[in-house]
């Protein structure tokens, strides 16, 4: 069953219970990344293997995204300052126990790449904050996966 989420703000992402954090440059520039989290929602299911389908609402201003294995969001976008930073967080979900989430993606010239900073920021449930500890590892995973797709398909 779906539940409502606390709404946060972009400060969330520096005071949440839980932070995930990960870090990994790529060859392609930083208007293209941008371009790819932002503008192409649709695109997240071509590069990013835990999405299943993604889709912009309410003309932009949130997504629907749905996991491999059904887990759901709806979410609102909270920033999207060009062509650095692009944070989202976490209305409604079918995940138990959570209680916030936000996602905030930074990116950073790198030569001329760009450095993609993921920060996964939630609270929730004792047992929630608990279950997120082993899921790191599986995170950290799907984000180098993720983003070394995004990088081929990019300078493709």
């Amino acid at each position: 069953m779906a539940h409502r989420l606390r709404p946060v703000g972009l400060d969330f992402v520096g005071t949440a219970p839980v932070r995930h954090v990960f870090v990994r440059e790529i060859s392609a520039p930083v208007a293209a990344v941008y371009r790819a989290l932002c503008e192409d929602v649709p695109g997240w299911a071509e590069w990013f293997p835990q999405v299943a389908s993604a889709r912009p609402v309410d003309d932009g201003a949130g997504r629907d995204i749905t996991l491999t294995g059904g887990v759901r969001f709806r979410e609102s976008v909270i920033a999207a300052e060009k062509p650095e930073v692009y944070a989202y967080r976490v209305d409604v979900t079918n995940v138990p126990g959570v209680r916030a989430i936000v996602e905030e993606w930074r990116l950073t010239p790198s030569g001329t790449g760009t450095r993609v900073r993921w920060t996964f920021a939630t609270d929730g449930t004792a047992l929630y904050r608990l279950a997120m500890r082993p899921v790191r590892a599986a995170q950290a995973r799907a984000f180098r996966d993720a983003v070394t797709a995004l990088d081929r398909r990019l300078t493709a």
